[in-house]
């Protein structure tokens, strides 16, 4: 007869728990991007807005001879590029003249050098706002790149009147080795989270590599004057504040992706990962709570797991049994969810890597958490001068 004790009892209870709670997350919130697609009609608003592409520049001469040829070809009738050079060092104002010749609907200014105590980020994109001929702005970064001559009519295509914010996505590519593949993962599973908020009515943030919004709202909420003491936040902390479910869409159609390039170095991507840790908590609204619920879900259920497997080694193997199939029916949920969502987006699916990267991504995200309470806060902020 299969009996139970109080502690099997438990452990076993925890686990179950944790299976319903983590499938209903994989089913539900991160596979509702999915089902949106297939329901969505992907008709898009016929009348084509002028709109202006914004990107930042810093010793991106390499970059820009790479990329700019994609976005200044783009087949739509009316738009320009503003590039704001932050005082390069190396080539990069000869090689954005060397385009201007060439595309008139290219145009870049200068950061002041005199710019003290702002993100000097933030301060550009203030000034290319500023710059911007049209309406519709469309920001990505100098190393990324639209995947068709189609992006700006896609993104700019789910406007509305009633539309101030379009969220878009950025892929990142497929390249070798387990790093990449945590890249790749991590930028999925985020990209999955804000597309799937933003679906459900709750956007909470957005992607600078690919994301549009209106020159109106940008000055109506004084641009990034609730977050000037911040080195960083130029994207997702304006579309924390501004973003409404009224006001906001989402759009990830292959013409509408963006794809960014390969990170060199760890290092590089510690940081990227360490600043929007810096900004996150002083997000409003509470999507990302509920996805850190999930992270702890995810805990309590590999411990409950592993404790019940280990209670039940001892004697009653059937619960060791049980555990470990409740373990694999939620890897082989998330691995199917994840793999269709990976095709739909573009990016080379990391379902081989999975099991060893869900392990992995939660770990290197607690380290960034303690690691930035160790740093100076003079390393996210400013101090602002009366």
């Amino acid at each position: 007869m299969f009996l139970l004790n109080t502690t099997e009892l438990f452990l076993l209870g925890i686990s179950l728990i944790g299976f319903v709670i983590l499938s209903l997350y994989y089913l539900i919130a991160y596979g509702r991007p999915l089902r949106a697609l297939r329901r969505t009609d992907d008709t898009l608003e016929s009348n084509k807005l002028p709109v202006s592409i914004i990107i930042y520049a810093k010793n991106d001469s390499e970059n820009l001879k790479k990329h700019l040829p994609a976005l200044l070809t783009q087949d739509y009738p009316e738009y320009q590029v503003v590039v704001i050079n932050d005082g390069s060092s190396d080539d990069t104002d000869d090689t954005l003249k060397f385009f201007q010749n060439e595309y008139k609907h290219l145009y870049h200014t200068y950061m002041p050098s005199n710019a003290r105590y702002l993100s000097r980020r933030k301060l550009a994109f203030t000034l290319g706002a500023k710059a911007a001929r049209y309406n519709i702005l469309l920001f990505t970064e100098a190393n990324c790149q639209p995947l068709s001559d189609q992006w700006l009519s896609a993104m700019v295509g789910k406007y509305t009147p009633e539309t101030s914010i379009v969220l878009g996505y950025c892929k990142y590519g497929n390249y070798k080795g387990i790093f990449h593949k945590l890249v790749a993962y991590d930028n999925l599973l985020t990209g999955l989270r804000y597309l799937s908020s933003a679906l459900s009515h709750y956007p909470y943030t957005g992607n600078g590599r690919n994301l549009s919004y209106r020159k109106e709202l940008f000055f109506k909420h004084k641009g990034y004057y609730q977050s000037l003491n911040l080195h960083a936040g130029d994207d997702d902390l304006f579309i924390n504040e501004a973003s409404t479910k009224e006001n906001t869409k989402v759009i990830y159609t292959s013409d509408s992706l963006t794809e960014m390039d390969q990170i060199e170095r760890f290092g590089i991507w510690k940081e990227m990962k360490v600043s929007r840790a810096a900004t996150q908590r002083y997000y409003k609204k509470s999507a990302l709570t509920f996805y850190h619920l999930e992270s702890t879900c995810f805990f309590l259920f590999q411990v409950s797991v592993i404790a019940t497997v280990m209670i039940g080694l001892q004697g009653n193997w059937l619960i060791s049994l049980i555990a470990v199939l409740l373990y694999l029916i939620r890897f082989i949920i998330k691995a199917i969810v994840f793999s269709k969502s990976a095709r739909m987006l573009q990016q080379n699916p990391t379902t081989g890597w999975l099991f060893l990267l869900e392990f992995i991504q939660p770990l290197f995200n607690g380290y960034v958490r303690i690691y930035r309470l160790f740093r100076s806060r003079k390393d996210y902020t400013f101090r602002l001068e009366n």
